[in-house]
């Protein structure tokens, strides 16, 4: 069983203590579907821009926000396998992600994982800024094993 929105929420910022730091916030958490930003503030490198490591962060947080809101977090957990992060254009503002799964490869995925007790995944994301610009494009790799 996935977990509820705000628990979700709540893992994905306050969880990891580097995450927390970075005030990186989940906008959304829903099955299939999460929104995270990452502020400018606190998070700025040597010429004002976003450090590469906050944009990191950003761009690898997802899998597992994504992984407590679409699979069942008590029979499996997830990993990261590689990750993979191109700069576009520097970040000088508030950084968003979106990362989507749907319905029908979250299931494919979960049978997977329960057939061979483990089943990788792919992410691609954009960071954009506000005005909808891509700042950079990540490519994870994830696996969910069974507990």
């Amino acid at each position: 069983m996935s977990m509820p929105s705000e628990l979700v929420r709540q893992l994905t910022e306050e969880q990891i203590a580097f995450v927390q730091r970075s005030g990186l916030k989940a906008e959304v958490a829903e099955p299939g579907f999460v929104r995270l930003r990452m502020p400018l503030a606190g998070n700025q490198n040597h010429i004002g821009s976003m450090y590469a490591g906050a944009l990191f962060t950003l761009a690898e947080i997802p899998g597992g926000a994504l992984f407590m809101t679409s699979f069942d977090v008590q029979r499996f957990y997830p990993i990261v396998k590689e990750m993979n992060l191109r700069f576009r254009r520097p970040a000088t503002g508030d950084i968003l992600v979106e990362a989507r799964l749907p319905a029908e490869q979250i299931a494919e995925i979960s049978a997977r994982a329960l057939a061979e007790g483990k089943a990788d995944y792919r992410l691609e994301l954009e960071l954009k800024d506000a005005g909808g610009e891509v700042v950079a494009v990540s490519q994870g790799l994830y696996q969910m094993r069974r507990r």
